[in-house]
């Protein structure tokens, strides 16, 4: 895949979309793509977050940590961004993500993203409302993840 297909996955990103095609082309040049296999991990719960991802193709198990052994609370897919919260807020990753099935990604360090919000607020605003929802969605499935784990 060339820089030009990687713009147009980081378009589809709600937080990118609105970011200019040029910059979205640095992003894309000066981000890493890295693939995994079934089963590995992309990051540990308790690790320091030091990238966030776009899933570009596959899928990503998100697990935590319980008494009784990890429990998978969701599975993401195409052109997913997992990863930015540990980024953004500074702590340590608070699940773990592991590949379902072969996933490639698109790894964005945390220096480099914080550079993009920096230069584009209303890209900063958009993380806001994307997190916001990913928040919400994530106290759903905790929730559940607790009833289930409880029974």
């Amino acid at each position: 895949m060339g820089i030009n297909e990687d713009v147009e996955l980081l378009r589809r990103i709600p937080m990118f979309a609105k970011v200019e095609p040029a910059k979205l082309k640095l992003l894309a040049f000066t981000s890493e793509r890295v693939t995994y296999d079934a089963g590995q991990e992309l990051f540990h719960q308790g690790d320091t977050a030091d990238a966030a991802y776009i899933i570009v193709d596959g899928d990503v198990e998100v697990l935590v940590d319980t008494p009784k052994g990890p429990l998978v609370v969701a599975t993401l897919g195409r052109n997913e961004f997992i990863g930015e919260m540990g980024v953004l807020c500074d702590i340590p990753r608070t699940a773990t993500n592991k590949a379902a099935t072969r996933v490639t990604t698109l790894k964005i360090s945390k220096e480099l993203f914080f550079r993009m919000i920096t230069d584009f607020p209303a890209m900063g605003i958009e993380v806001m409302r994307v997190l916001a929802h990913r928040l919400e969605q994530t106290t759903v499935q905790l929730r559940e993840a607790r009833l289930r784990a409880s029974q």
